[in-house]
Formats: structure tokens, C-alpha cells, sequence
């Protein structure tokens, strides 16, 4: 006989389940339905954990902002030199990207009306945190000497955001996640040698 799911595995289940249905069709192509019928479930089984489709969404917002958020904290480690915590968070975020690549599917929504704009707002809050690490981190490396002193933070960081956001558009094009991890440390380093002093 099979054992139950716990609540809280299937609700793990069913927002995973929702992330790549999101990337392989879109968000707002995803159905309640096709969770279900992804999952062996019926659509009852999906509300009794998620009541409303907003529901789902929602935690899968606090999911992913929470996933982002992990990120910041694991790349703000004091024994690593400034540029060691600026390849751990980029490159920390390309592989959440590649875990979950219906993440920046969400960035493209225009309709602030649909029900997935919460998670846009979640990941956008998020990101700007990240992108707050980053200049930090530039910052820092500017000044123990292994940045240019006449480097401007903000510009810096929107340049090493920018290999990100040009990996993610090839990977959105492709349909091919492997991308980011193939190519991501080799352009990276590509863009922090352009700041050396």
C-alpha cells in the first residue's frame, strides 16, 4: 500500500510541479488541471492543500523570494575576499536560475492584474537585493585594491548583472538551462577582469 504524502510534501510537490509547468508553457498557461493530471492527482486534491489558484502562486512567490534571499546570505560570508563573494553570488543565482528557470519567466509578465504578478513582485524585491549585494561587494573590492579606484559601483554592477540577464534571454530563447552553468563562470570572469586594478 502507498504511504500518504505529509501536507507540507505535497504542497512542496505541487509548487515544484507548478515552477516547470510554468517554464515548459508559461505561467499563465498553467492550470490547476494540469497540475493535477502532472501530479496523478485530481483537481480537489490540489484545493484541499490550495484552496484558490491565487494560493498557489503565493507560495510560490514566498518560495522563490525565499530562494533568492538564501542566496544574499550564503554569498556574505567575511572569510572570502570581496571578489570570491561576488563570483559565489552570481554564480550562486545562475544555478537557482538553472534549478528553476520559470524564475525569469515570471520577470516578463505585463498583466500587474494576473494572478502570477505576485510572484513577479516577490522576485523583483528579491532581485533588487541582489543586485544591492552586488554593489557592495564592488564596492568592497574597489576599495582593498583588486577593483579600480575610479570603478563606479552601480555601473559594475549593472555590468556583471547584465551577463546574467544576457545567459538567462539565451536560455529563454533555447529552452536550455545548462547554459548558465556552462557558460557562467567562464563570462563572469570574463567581466570582473575588465574591473581589475
Amino acid at each position: 500500500m502507498r504511504k500518504r504524502k505529509s501536507a507540507e510534501d505535497r504542497k512542496s510537490e505541487i509548487e515544484q510541479t507548478t515552477l516547470k509547468l510554468a517554464f515548459k508553457h508559461g505561467p499563465s498557461q498553467v492550470t490547476t488541471g494540469m497540475i493535477a493530471r502532472e501530479l496523478g492527482l485530481t483537481q480537489p486534491a490540489i484545493y484541499r492543500h490550495y484552496p484558490k489558484k491565487d494560493d498557489i502562486w503565493a507560495a510560490v512567490a514566498e518560495f522563490l523570494g525565499a530562494e533568492i534571499n538564501q542566496n544574499i546570505a550564503r554569498g556574505d560570508d567575511p572569510s572570502l575576499s570581496p571578489i570570491a563573494r561576488l563570483e559565489k553570488l552570481v554564480l550562486g543565482h545562475m544555478k537557482l536560475v538553472q534549478k528553476y528557470p520559470a524564475l525569469p519567466e515570471f520577470m516578463l509578465i505585463r498583466d500587474q492584474k494576473n494572478s502570477q504578478a505576485i510572484v513577479q513582485n516577490s522576485i523583483q524585491i528579491a532581485t533588487g537585493k541582489f543586485r544591492n549585494a552586488l554593489e557592495e561587494e564592488v564596492k568592497a573590492a574597489v576599495a582593498d585594491g583588486t577593483f579600480r579606484k575610479d570603478l563606479d559601483p552601480a555601473d559594475a554592477a549593472a555590468l556583471i548583472f547584465g551577463v546574467i540577464q544576457s545567459l538567462v534571454l539565451r536560455m529563454l530563447v533555447t529552452r536550455k538551462p545548462e547554459i548558465l552553468a556552462k557558460d557562467g563562470e567562464r563570462l563572469l570572469e570574463l567581466q570582473l577582469s575588465g574591473f581589475a586594478a
